[in-house]
């Protein structure tokens, strides 16, 4: 096994806890948990305080006190005194089982062998060729991972006393040609066994949705015995299970889409207070030591704040300049505020899911549209272009913005809900730190508020023609949440509307503002409640670093500029280069799950990692009409004279 490269972000998402990754060798592993993320040869030079981040509002959802960067590796050389020095992610081999390509014996390795495993059948005189691990694994909906039972597979016994040699014979293409057999056809071989042989035919799909069980768990004992999941979690170097979890297990290819689904959680970073802070002061407030220091002065002085700031002022050394630079009652109020974002309540319990994430995107809306001028978060009002004014009601040039994207867990199978505590109890043995750091990587970027008028939407997506349209995704949509055990989501016309709107929007910029369509990003503000009505859209950079942009997509917010993209983009909706099939066999259903309507690779999809939603839920009959029905689309009055 070599050591593998890999960017830091990707340690979040989508090489994180738990998630198979392949090195450059061919060796394929598993992500280690959170426990030894910060481990090096020498432990008085580590401070993992030096990739720690902050963002209030999200450490407030996920009830942790703080987020970690992933460690990069820093080799020091002849430096002394540096801290964080030759710090690695760790990461074991799994799965354990190979075969041999040219005999196709198995074999099983060892999960923290750095050497490549080779064949030891006789027949190859002493050349052992390298081993190749098998495609196959196992999982369960609780998160376990485990390999494939060969052994029991083939014998269709859990306690089989067979100690035969296996094989992993492919006879053609599907499961149905990969053949397990013990002991050699060959009846001179070293490698001897019972005989036995058997298909790897129903092991990869579910028997009963509803009822939890698999074609694997009843399929692999005879009679109506049923295996089930060992319950391993080998990333956390738990390679056994007393009683294992009970849960039906099921078969799946080790990069398939379905083994590992991350539950990564973003945040707009927004500031808590509007007092404008020079830099210096700045400074001081988002020194979490010092904050620390704070907290434990207030601690020992029962609550006087004023007297701790005073206190860890002098310790600190902070100059008069600093200190006057605002005034007492600011300082109170802007390090009040950092106190109350570490002093979260971790005591919640295990069915907790979750703030509504409409709720919880409110505050982002409402503080993009006062135009912020914080250090993290500035827009400003480049005014909207008059053919514009009726469609769009605001417009803000999104300068500066950081987003913080955090690993909170991880589902396998079907990506169901996932409870906070339950994804957090996935990352980590030590359970004294779930409610203390999460990784998570920062974004530094810019972007494109679009705010629709929302007089013109209130009466448009009541009309029959939106209403309609969308009740054949949620239809669609319904059906595919019900077969897989899901919550489905709810639709409406202006989701669905300023969703599409989006995806074309990303497809007309790119030609513009020298970024790919994979390295923008969507954000949605849509609600119909009335206490937080929203009908926004972010398009910002998804790929920038700690550095940030350079500028080439805020540019186009500018009057002359937006017109000119949203019209072009609009008008290229009109007409998909797939169309008619596109506009008219798109009406019963297209793209994943069939919950798009007319939305395709040519004209509506994006990148996934551009999109929140798998590039599901798309209509441009919403934005420009159909071809029965051109003039009921939201923009089609854009084009009535044309």
């Amino acid at each position: 096994m070599v050591i593998a490269k890999i960017r830091r972000a990707q340690l979040v998402s989508p090489f994180g806890v738990g998630a198979m990754n392949v090195l450059i060798d061919g060796t394929s592993v598993i992500t280690g948990g959170l426990d030894h993320w910060f481990d090096g040869p020498d432990a008085t030079k580590i401070d993992p305080g030096e990739f720690a981040t902050s963002d209030w509002r999200l450490a407030r959802r996920l009830k942790v006190k703080e987020f970690r960067l992933p460690p990069d590796y820093r080799d020091g050389g002849d430096i002394t005194g540096v801290k964080n020095l030759q710090l690695q992610v760790p990461v074991s081999r799994f799965p354990l089982w190979a075969f041999c390509p040219y005999c196709k014996s198995l074999d099983k390795g060892r999960p923290a062998s750095r050497n490549q495993l080779r064949c030891k059948n006789p027949i190859h005189r002493g050349k052992r060729p390298v081993m190749t691990q098998v495609p196959f694994v196992t999982f369960c909906s609780d998160g376990h991972l485990d390999d494939f039972p060969f052994r029991e597979w083939v014998h269709r016994s859990q306690s089989t006393k067979c100690r035969g040699h296996l094989f992993l014979i492919s006879k053609g293409n599907g499961l149905d040609n990969q053949i397990v057999r013990c002991g050699s056809d060959d009846p001179n071989s070293a490698y001897s066994g019972c005989g036995r042989s058997r298909s790897l035919a129903n092991t990869m799909g579910m028997k009963d949705r509803d009822a939890g069980t698999t074609q694997l768990s009843e399929g692999l004992l005879r009679g109506d015995d049923v295996f089930t999941c060992s319950g391993k979690m080998p990333w956390l170097g738990e390679y056994s299970a007393e009683g294992g979890c009970q849960n039906n297990v099921r078969a799946g290819l080790r990069g398939g889409g379905n083994v590992y689904f991350p539950r990564v959680e973003s945040s707009i970073y927004i500031p808590q207070t509007q007092i404008s802070l020079p830099p210096e002061a700045e400074k001081v407030v988002r020194d979490d030591e010092l904050i620390s220091d704070v907290k434990t002065f207030v601690d020992i002085l029962s609550g006087e704040l004023n007297r701790a700031i005073d206190i860890v002022f002098d310790k600190r050394r902070v100059s008069s300049r600093v200190r006057e630079s605002i005034s007492a009652e600011e300082w109170r109020e802007v390090i009040g505020l950092r106190l109350e974002s570490t002093e979260s309540d971790f005591d919640i319990p295990e069915s907790n899911d979750l703030e509504d994430e409409q709720e919880w995107r409110f505050p982002e809306y409402q503080m993009i549209r006062e135009e912020p001028t914080d250090a993290d978060l500035s827009a400003y009002d480049p005014g909207i272009h008059s053919e514009l004014s009726s469609h769009v009601g605001r417009v803000r040039a999104v300068d500066v913005l950081k987003e913080t994207r955090a690993l909170r867990g991880f589902t396998r199978g079907m990506g169901t809900s996932l409870p906070l505590q339950k994804g957090k109890q996935l990352l980590r043995r030590n359970r004294k730190d779930d409610d203390f750091w999460l990784p998570a990587y920062v974004v530094r970027g810019e972007g494109i508020y679009i705010e629709l008028n929302e007089g013109k939407l209130r009466h448009w997506e009541q009309s029959e023609f939106a209403v309609e349209r969308v009740k054949a995704i949620q239809r669609n949509e319904f059906r595919v949440a019900e077969q897989m055990g899901r919550e489905a989501v709810e639709l409406s016309p202006r989701f669905v509307l300023i969703h599409t709107l989006a995806h074309i929007l990303i497809n007309q910029l790119v030609f513009d503002c020298g970024y790919s369509s994979a390295s923008l990003r969507e954000r949605l503000y849509v609600s119909d409640k009335e206490t937080n009505a929203m009908a926004g859209l972010l398009v910002y950079t998804a790929a920038g670093d700690s550095d940030g942009t350079l500028g080439g997509l805020v540019r186009l917010a500018g009057k002359e500029e937006l017109n000119r993209v949203l019209f072009t983009a609009v008008e290229e909706a009109r007409w998909c280069s797939v169309d008619p099939i596109c506009m008219e066999t798109g009406a019963a259903g297209q793209g994943p799950n069939s919950c798009n309507l007319a939305a395709c690779h040519a004209c509506s999809l994006v990148p996934e990692t551009s999109c929140e939603n798998f590039n599901k839920f798309l209509d441009r009959g919403l934005l420009v009409g159909t071809f029965d029905e051109p003039d009921k689309g939201f923009f089609s009055d854009m084009f009535s004279s044309s």
